[in-house]
């Protein structure tokens, strides 16, 4: 197996969910590829019918602030970029590798390639036990559903019905009602 250039932590650290889909910032890919992100877009820009928008395209304002707030750190007065960064898609990346031809920029852009498979099988391993998971839950719902129930019946068994102590509104009124019938009688009578 061939010497990492760049820790698969540090690529990965790289890739950022944007519009539903797993991107790279070109200034990134240009400080790996050891170029200005300036060279990078011009290099592009000379080939934009090999980077459709499923390939490449440019950030919103607000994605770019939030991508800035998700980076570590402060940002410095003129340290980023006056212009919204353009991002690169897995095939946009692998496009890249047809753009630039350094040794550098190759042996990256396989490095990069590599990242976003292993991703890719960590999401799906991920998927697998989510499925897994739930199926184990509603498994043991059931189960645990015929425990309780069991429980239940043990509980409320049937037996005969047994009297009720006091009085209801109705018998109450009958007894201490004046004119339906023998009301309380007097301790004295």
């Amino acid at each position: 197996m061939s010497k990492e250039i760049i820790p698969q932590e540090v690529l990965a650290a790289k890739i950022f969910l944007i519009r539903e889909q797993k991107v790279m910032l070109d200034r990134d890919l240009a400080a790996l590829y050891g170029v200005e992100a300036k060279m990078l877009n011009r290099a592009v820009k000379r080939n934009m019918e090999r980077f459709p928008v499923d390939f490449m395209f440019q950030l919103t304002r607000e994605e770019y602030a939030d991508i800035l707030r998700c980076q570590f750190g402060t940002l410095r007065h003129g340290r980023h970029s006056k212009y919204l960064p353009h991002v690169f898609s897995e095939n946009g990346v692998a496009m890249l590798s047809s753009v630039l031809k350094s040794r550098r920029a190759i042996a990256v852009n396989m490095q990069i390639m590599r990242t976003f498979t292993k991703i890719r099988e960590l999401l799906n391993t991920h998927a697998d036990l989510c499925r897994k998971l739930e199926k184990m839950e509603k498994k043991y719902d059931y189960q645990f559903k015929v425990v309780f129930d069991a429980i239940k019946n043990l509980i409320t068994l049937p037996g005969k019905k047994t009297k009720r102590i006091g009085f209801t509104a109705k018998e109450r009124a009958a007894v201490y009602s004046p004119g339906l019938g023998p009301g309380p009688k007097s301790v004295l009578s």
